[in-house]
């Protein structure tokens, strides 16, 4: 079975190992181009350009999609094309090109969810399940019929990172098995309901921005939970921007008759919703290392006194 393969984060990176290991012949894999490294000023490559790299398979970053980059996508004769969180619309001359079918896997029981974000939106929302679904591609976006889905149960204060991997598990459980059935002509895809699809908003570095007094407490740990790593959360105080690194409810034994909004306690940091209090446990002033809370009280006592 010849796969061209498109993705660019981790979890495209152990799909693409999965399919290497059922002695799939990648016949290439696409990857977004190398970004601008945080650290050390020159360039990273996507977790799936390294995993190409480290199976030794042929490897494209175009920078654009364009006629170009189909000339060599015209040479490369594969079966599937397998997209995974690539990253960039895909024309239909692309999405033609296979000899059977181009073929989406999405972390969202579709149509809810289509777009860039499912997972975020489904913690952001407090979903108590989620799934993967293996999609026909079509011009429209995550509208294509789906050959396979497979449902999970999330766990109660689960969190992107978590989600994601067993999404990921899920994923490589269903993907090989639907390759084959939809090669030997075992299974058509199954129609979306239009009707009941919705759309996942456009994640940015502000999307963390938490402002206490505006929301409850619920609110803010699925907030947390859903923009573990990236972008985060982070709330705004004295015109000082203020990242948080954890965050739970604070204990009924330590909770107090306060009037200020902001209080430091045996748990760390407390602060007032429009709902319970909570306590952050670890934060990061703007060039400063993270530092558990009990550690501010005497350096910021006074910058949060109300």
């Amino acid at each position: 079975m010849k796969i061209l393969f498109a993705g660019s984060p981790g979890s495209s990176a152990e799909i693409l190992q999965d399919l290497f290991n059922q002695e799939c012949e990648i016949v290439g894999v696409i990857s977004q181009p190398d970004k601008r490294s945080k650290r050390s000023g020159g360039k990273d490559p996507s977790a799936v350009s390294v995993m190409a790299n480290n199976l030794g398979l042929p490897l494209f970053k175009p920078s654009k999609i364009d006629n170009e980059f189909k000339e060599i996508i015209s040479t490369i004769q594969c079966e599937f094309l397998v997209v995974s969180a690539y990253g960039k619309i895909l024309p239909e001359w692309f999405l033609a090109h296979p000899d059977i079918s181009s073929i989406n896997v999405h972390f969202s029981l579709l149509p809810k969810y289509r777009g860039a974000s499912p997972i975020q939106s489904s913690l952001l929302n407090g979903d108590l399940d989620s799934g993967i679904s293996i999609m026909k591609m079509t011009k429209g976006l995550d509208e294509g019929p789906i050959y396979s889905a497979e449902k999970i149960t999330i766990p109660e204060n689960a969190d992107k990172h978590f989600l994601e991997t067993e999404l990921t598990k899920v994923a490589n459980k269903v993907l090989f098995t639907t390759l084959l059935e939809v090669s030997k002509d075992k299974k058509l895809p199954t129609a979306q309901d239009d009707a009941d699809a919705s759309y996942c908003t456009k994640i940015t570095k502000s999307s963390g921005k938490v402002n206490f007094i505006d929301e409850d407490a619920s609110s803010v740990i699925r907030k947390f939970n859903a923009f573990k790593n990236w972008p985060g959360i982070f709330f705004e105080k004295n015109n000082v921007v203020i990242k948080i690194h954890g965050i739970k409810l604070l204990s009924e034994i330590l909770d107090v008759n306060e009037s200020r909004n902001f209080y430091f306690c045996a748990d760390g940091l407390a602060v007032k919703t429009t709902s319970k209090t909570l306590v952050i446990t670890h934060l990061q002033f703007p060039g400063k290392n993270i530092i558990a809370s009990q550690d501010a009280a005497n350096s910021y006592a006074d910058f949060f006194a109300d």
